[in-house]
Parts: C-alpha cells; sequence; structure tokens
C-alpha cells in the first residue's frame, strides 16, 4: 500500500517535470517568435515614424526611432536567447529570464502604440519567465 501512494507521488512529480520542460521548449519557441517581431516592430517604428499613432499621452514618451532601435536590439537578444534555450544552452535560461522581464516591462511602456498587442506579449512573456522558472535541468538529466 505504500509503495502504492509512492508511486503514485512519482508519476505527479513526472507529470509536472514533463510541463515543466515541455513549457521550456515552448518558451525558446516564443522567445524566437517574439524576438522576430519585435525586429519587424523595430525595422517599422526606424523606417517611417507614421507606422504608429500614439492613443494618448504618457510620461515615458520616446519617439519612435528610439523605441524601434529598443525593439530592434531587445528582438536580436530575444532570438539568440531563445535560440539558446532551445539548444539547451546553460547561459541561455537565465539571460532568457532577464531579457523577457525586461521585454514585458518594455512591452508595458509601449502600450499607448499597439494596446491588444503589448497585452498579448506580456502573458506571454509571463509563460516564458514561468517556463524557464520552473524547470529545474531535468531535461539535461534524463
Amino acid at each position: 500500500m505504500a509503495n502504492a501512494t509512492h508511486s503514485t507521488g512519482g508519476r505527479s512529480g513526472d507529470s509536472r517535470s514533463a510541463w515543466a520542460s515541455g513549457g521550456v521548449v515552448f518558451a525558446g519557441v516564443l522567445m524566437l517568435i517574439e524576438g522576430i517581431f519585435g525586429i519587424f516592430n523595430g525595422i517599422a517604428a526606424i523606417a517611417k515614424d507614421d507606422v504608429y499613432a500614439s492613443v494618448g499621452d504618457y510620461v515615458f514618451k520616446f519617439n519612435l526611432t528610439s523605441w524601434g532601435w529598443i525593439h530592434l536590439i531587445l528582438g536580436i537578444l530575444l532570438v539568440v536567447t531563445g535560440a539558446g534555450v532551445l539548444t539547451g544552452a546553460a547561459w541561455a535560461r537565465g539571460l532568457g529570464v532577464g531579457l523577457t522581464a525586461l521585454f514585458v516591462i518594455l512591452q508595458f511602456m509601449w502600450l499607448p502604440y499597439t494596446p491588444l498587442w503589448a497585452i498579448i506579449s506580456i502573458g506571454v512573456g509571463v509563460f516564458v519567465i514561468w517556463a524557464l522558472c520552473t524547470d529545474h535541468g531535468s531535461r539535461s538529466s534524463a
């Protein structure tokens, strides 16, 4: 009876571990996609200043060229880090959490320009941070 209870607990832990490691792979893919979209946002904002329209006036207002360079640089960093997460690089997980946290803050500040997309991106970023923080390296030991 005690063995049955112990094995059930093990399966539950394995199930959580599988979700977390699958979440890490999905987080890497999401980082790649968000990075690519960030690169496109950056290029659009740098190339032509009338692509985006502001909805109101905010304290953290930059000109669109500045926003474009910020998006472009962070997008490139997210693509590289997302590729690192997918290959299992040790440096990629910590850097991914940090860059994704910066990305979430950037999307909050980007709300006046693309409100719906910024909210969706914030949700994606929160999932990526969760996935990278909950898997404790079980993929590398298996």
